[in-house]
């Protein structure tokens, strides 16, 4: 089968029909090798798909859409590359539905970053493709939203949110509005913050660890 990304996988250590699936979304200037470090220190249950953004940048790096460092907070992010690489997500999870048969309400989306950003416009758009999502060092986009007409689905949706107290990438101001959004719309989720820049601290990633083995 031709996939709309190409990806790398590890399959889970126990076969199964159904198995939870685990999709990583690297972020600006990384590449699917980033997250996917990650892999052997998650449940050998999941089914781990890791995926290159479509954007080539320099020295091996990859972007889900352009940022304009220059540009003022308004039009920092092109928009226009940002819903097509959403529409390219969205389309990529309904092929790997086709050939994997996950389970939704036990799979991931796990974002860093620019993929933080579009994991949350994939979930608050389509809450019925993956469920449970792993938002990191990222913040809600609103202008990548298009909220569905019927949104019982979101009932479903669990998010685990972190963030670096000391991020100078994407400050933390931006995602201390996560909790205030989601609690809005009655979305199950978990806020905390840590001391450090624009990364995962070690005790951020054995709360998301046990986070995702509660809900396989």
């Amino acid at each position: 089968m031709s996939y709309s990304l190409k990806h790398i996988i590890r399959k889970p250590k126990v076969p199964t029909d159904n198995p939870s699936m685990l999709l990583m979304l690297h972020g600006y200037g990384s590449n699917e090798q980033d997250l996917f470090s990650f892999a052997h220190e998650l449940p050998d249950e999941l089914l781990i798909i890791s995926a290159r953004a479509p954007l080539s940048l320099a020295f091996g790096g990859y972007a889900w859409y352009t940022i304009h460092f220059e540009s003022g907070d308004d039009k920092f992010s092109d928009i226009p590359e940002a819903l097509n690489a959403k529409d390219v997500l969205v389309r990529f999870i309904d092929e790997l539905q086709e050939t994997y048969h996950f389970e939704p309400s036990k799979s991931f989306l796990m974002g860093f970053s620019q993929g933080t950003i579009l994991s949350y416009a994939v979930a608050l758009s389509f809450p019925k493709k993956i469920q449970n999502i792993i938002a990191l060092s990222g913040y809600v986009n609103n202008e990548l939203i298009t909220a569905p007409t019927d949104t019982t689905p979101y009932k479903n949706l669990d998010f685990f949110c972190s963030h670096g107290s000391i991020d100078p990438v994407i400050p933390v101001e931006w995602a201390r509005k996560t909790p205030a959004y989601l609690q809005d719309k009655n979305i199950t989720h978990v806020y905390d913050e840590y001391p450090v820049g624009h990364g995962v601290a070690p005790q951020n990633f054995l709360e998301l660890q046990n986070w995702i083995q509660k809900r396989i």
